[in-house]
């Protein structure tokens, strides 16, 4: 009998507040996970549940059993922890990020990791929606600061500017903006976050003070791509993370703005693009998570 599993099975029940719950965080059917009750419940010989159609509450033999057993799996993945940081990182590691985070920075990266970790077999999943940590089998995620959440232990790695700018034709046609201020009379090109549907706001800082610009939004999308896309080909001003635009920049089909002061003013972001490792739990830090999170922050 695997009594770990059915301890574990039974402490997800009590800590998600049902059967259903407890199934959807294990990746199990609802009857097995109650199958698996009954199978703890029998080889106690004590009642740890009770259970009606419409409710699930411990028993007082249950209350004491949960409160001796609850810290059984976390000891398991602290040992498991202390083993692997013994050992060479190796095995499957699942890796979550932003789509564009993915495409230009993490997937470049991937092979000189490999290189340094020929046994981790890696697994990336790169999209703007939120992932699930235990429902997708997620290790690691990176995440900007908008993704963050309180179940999430969350890591900083890295700081990284945003550069406003727009195609050298746009700019011949309306003009070089030289404050904030005159945004508002630009075609403005403005992310959405898929998330939540908020935009992506455009914030300075004029003489120490934020400021954040009026915007004249002409082209919205949920895709970074698509608004560098538009903005090359002359569309408007663009919002863009360093790592898209300053190759779009270096080969000429973007041209930075506010780079240099109006008036002996120097306009400043506000807020960079904040870059964070979160893993589900500190005992999620196993040696491959830990070989990872070390790497991005070196390389970037």
């Amino acid at each position: 009998m695997d009594m770990l599993g059915l301890i574990s099975n039974f402490i997800r029940v009590v800590e998600n507040g049902s059967i259903a719950a407890a199934a959807r965080a294990k990746g199990m059917s609802p009857a097995a996970v109650s199958q698996s009750l009954s199978r703890l419940e029998a080889h106690l010989g004590v009642r740890l549940l009770s259970r009606t159609t419409r409710s699930m509450t411990l028993t007082e033999n249950g209350k004491r059993y949960f409160e001796k057993v609850r810290h059984i799996p976390h000891d398991i993945d602290l040992a498991s922890q202390a083993a692997a940081l013994e050992t060479r990182p190796q095995g499957p590691l699942c890796i979550a990020t932003t789509a564009a985070f993915g495409r230009y920075v993490i997937a470049p990266l991937m092979p000189a990791f490999k290189a340094s970790f020929p046994d981790i077999d890696i697994e990336l999943i790169s999209t703007d929606r939120n992932v699930d940590h235990r429902l997708e089998g997620v290790d690691v995620s990176i995440r900007i600061e908008a993704q963050l959440n309180d179940q999430l232990i969350a890591r900083k790695i890295a700081s990284l500017p945003f550069i406003f700018c727009a195609a050298p034709a746009y700019l011949d046609r309306a003009g070089i903006p030289q404050i904030p201020e005159e945004l508002s009379r630009h075609a403005c090109l403005v992310f959405r976050y898929p998330t939540d549907g908020r935009f992506l706001p455009w914030n300075f800082i004029v003489d120490g003070q934020p400021v954040n610009a009026k915007l004249n939004p002409k082209f919205i999308s949920d895709d970074i791509d698509i608004i560098a896309k538009i903005a090359v080909n002359g569309g408007g001003i663009a919002r863009l993370a360093s790592f898209i635009a300053q190759p779009l920049i270096d080969n000429g089909q973007l041209t930075p703005l506010f780079c240099s002061g109006h008036s002996d003013e120097n306009y400043v972001e506000s807020l960079p693009m904040n870059i964070y490792a979160c893993v589900n739990e500190r005992s999620a830090l196993n040696s491959k998570v830990r070989a990872f999170i070390e790497f991005i922050q070196n390389a970037i």
